[in-house]
């Protein structure tokens, strides 16, 4: 009885050394893929820019903005995120190749946590000046506040007739400031420990007082009013209505929403969120 030599493939006879043959073509051509893809993908990986160290919110890579102009927007975006935690972010890129410009967004905004850890309320602008492209992408912590449609409003009413026009500062001027005013509320910073003590004090300080006045006007209402309580009583004034105790409550109360004033927004210290889930809009001009 003769061993299997054939094999049915498509309704043809195959032989053992030709499946062989096929077999190893088909390892081979799977071998030689597998370099490339990795390849590839390391190629993607390069292509988003590293964290900037120290952390920058507005990155321009390309060269299209001045040194002056930079420095307006960082100062502009870091005191925002100093008043509110939210983060927002300028890229300004060479290539976003092999990416989507949408994906490209979605992968720096994760890639450097863009936002603030737990609330993830980061938005990254990029803007690639060789393809003409710009997408707004915000964070799942910003979804509500910048939605797909205003977004794209942004881009189109906003940036798109101002880079037409050359006028690149004054477009991401003015679509930050609008960002700004839409997602105004949705977060604010951590409130300062020292003012809320301070507040918390004059407060228990205020009540002790005016439980004392209550128990020194319920004492006279009963009778005891005689020549000595009058005179007794009208000194109170002066000692339990400084001036000094209702200012300073009245300063600390609001100390958290100092937006500090100066130039460089020292508050910002780096990123921390990075859940980018996949809204926002793009668009060119």
């Amino acid at each position: 009885m003769n061993c299997l030599t054939t094999f049915r493939l498509n309704d043809k006879a195959v032989k053992i050394p030709q499946l062989i043959n096929l077999l190893r073509i088909g390892l081979f051509l799977f071998l030689a893929v597998i370099p490339l893809s990795l390849q590839a993908q390391e190629t993607a990986d390069d292509v988003i820019p590293q964290k900037p160290n120290p952390p920058r919110l507005v990155n321009d890579y390309v060269g299209m903005l001045s040194q002056s102009e930079q420095t307006q927007l960082e100062r502009k975006l870091r005191t925002y995120n100093d008043s509110t935690s939210t983060q927002i972010v300028i890229a300004i890129v060479k290539t976003i190749e092999p990416y989507p410009i949408g994906d490209f967004a979605f992968q720096l905004g994760r890639k450097w946590g863009v936002g603030q850890q737990g609330k993830n309320n980061g938005l990254v602008l990029v803007w690639a000046p060789n393809t003409r492209k710009i997408y707004i992408a915000p964070g799942y912590g910003l979804e509500g506040a910048i939605p797909d449609a205003i977004a794209k409003r942004i881009i189109s009413n906003t940036l798109a007739p101002a880079f037409k026009q050359e006028k690149y500062y004054q477009g991401l001027d003015e679509a930050t400031t609008e960002i700004i005013q839409r997602a105004r509320g949705e977060y604010q910073s951590e409130p300062d420990t020292g003012g809320s003590e301070e507040g918390i004090g004059a407060f228990v300080i205020f009540l002790i007082i005016f439980i004392i006045i209550i128990f020194i006007i319920s004492r006279r209402n009963r009778g005891g009013g005689g020549r000595n309580n009058r005179n007794r009583g009208g000194g109170w004034g002066p000692i339990f209505f400084p001036t000094s105790t209702f200012s300073g409550w009245g300063n600390s109360s609001g100390g958290g929403w100092s937006s500090g004033g100066g130039d460089s927004g020292g508050g910002f210290s780096g990123f921390g969120g990075g859940s980018f889930g996949g809204g926002g809009a793009g668009g060119d001009y």
